[in-house]
């Protein structure tokens, strides 16, 4: 029996909870661009009314660290995008050839939110919105790393879904160098990627490890290269050694070269602009296989998944911030500061073994102690 005689309301309702007020363009760095892209098929023609949402990192300068309105924006952009019936998915990016994202705004970070741990709270209050928007969006999240994705970047990037990585890129936390702890998604989202002993030590230690040894431990599924030789022949990241060898009887994968070796790879590297051509068709082809399946299926799979990392997240994240805030009146202070007052002092941490020493001696932590474990001016 037809059942024209039910009323039915044809107007497309508009679910966006954001407008454009948290978003920028290219010129307004720093800032979050939300763009939406074409779903093209293989043969690269666009699809009419299908999307790809671009969530653009815009901070070139600083590394795309994020202030708190780029914190805003990934929010909105997320937001949007999971509201948006003619997105297929989302594209989370950085601007520029160095970095995807290096974390939260050090200067941002030392000149407003060290010394008010109430401020910092309302902060994490927004950070960890950030993370649950991609981890709540109903779209797939692909995280297209163009450069380095190093501390509270690596954070923000772990709660994606899948991982398209240049060759360039570098992986690793900065916190216990810098002030901070990798409780922004690290602690939560790497033992699920990485065996518990190699995410204890990306936690801890700061080192940097390369796409390639990421990809040889499991954590990228794929890595892209992105420089070109004299020739226009495509060459991997110089810096890095791709092959295993041992080394005191252990079998060493993807660590940076030594040298006069690596003094050439370095001039190579840097002097050579990135070309994203292979990485974008990565994207466009991870794009065309999410829109050749059911959308509700896709996501039902993709949420199952996120499900474990949610898990964690959501266990730890509101104490994370209560520690989070009070730590920017101590080890955050002194981390924060040495790192954005590195061009007066020469140095981006404080001396570690002289707080070590002050602390053995009980000394009430005051001006005068901070004074002597931060750099002192160089001279001129």
């Amino acid at each position: 029996m037809a059942l024209e005689w039910l009323p039915r309301d044809h107007e497309i309702k508009d679910h966006e909870l954001w407008g454009n007020e948290h978003f920028g363009t290219m010129d307004d760095a720093p800032c979050v661009v939300y763009e939406k892209k074409p779903i093209v098929d293989p043969k690269g023609n666009p699809v009419e009314g299908l999307y790809s949402a671009w969530v653009w990192l815009n901070n070139p300068r600083q590394y795309n660290s994020y202030t708190t309105e780029m914190v805003k924006g990934v929010i909105a952009g997320m937001t949007n995008a999971a509201a948006d019936r003619s997105v297929v998915a989302v594209v989370f990016t950085g601007v520029g050839d160095r970095a995807w994202c290096t974390g939260g705004n050090t200067k941002e970070y030392a000149e407003y939110y060290s010394g008010r741990p109430t401020e910092y709270a309302l902060y994490m209050d927004l950070f960890n919105g950030m993370v649950d928007s991609i981890l709540d969006c109903k779209k797939p999240v692909i995280c297209r790393a163009n450069g380095m994705r190093v501390a509270g970047g690596q954070e923000i990037g772990g709660a994606c879904d899948l991982l398209i990585s240049s060759d360039t890129a570098i992986y690793g936390q900065a916190g216990p160098r810098h002030g901070s702890a990798p409780v922004g998604g690290s602690s939560d989202f790497l033992p699920w990627a990485l065996n518990m002993e190699d995410a204890m030590w990306n936690c801890i230690s700061c080192e940097m490890w390369s796409a390639y040894k990421m990809f040889r431990k499991g954590y990228i599924s794929k890595v892209v290269r992105v420089l070109k030789d004299e020739k226009g022949n495509w060459v991997r990241n110089p810096l890095v050694i791709t092959e295993d060898y041992v080394r005191d009887g252990e079998i060493v994968y993807g660590e940076s070269k030594s040298g006069d070796e690596l003094k050439q790879a370095r001039e190579f590297a840097f002097n050579t602009p990135a070309d994203f051509e292979l990485l974008d068709a990565e994207v466009d082809k991870m794009l065309w296989t999410f829109t050749n399946l059911f959308p509700n299926c896709l996501q039902m799979s993709i949420d199952s998944i996120r499900a474990k990392k949610k898990f964690f997240w959501d266990q730890g994240k509101l104490y994370y911030r209560h520690w989070l805030a009070a730590n920017m009146s101590s080890e955050a202070f002194l981390g924060f500061h040495a790192f954005n007052t590195k061009k007066i002092t020469g140095k981006d941490t404080i001396d570690f073994i002289k707080y070590r020493q002050l602390l053995n001696e009980a000394r009430l932590v005051d001006d005068e102690f901070m004074a002597e474990v931060l750099g002192k001016p160089q001279e001129q």
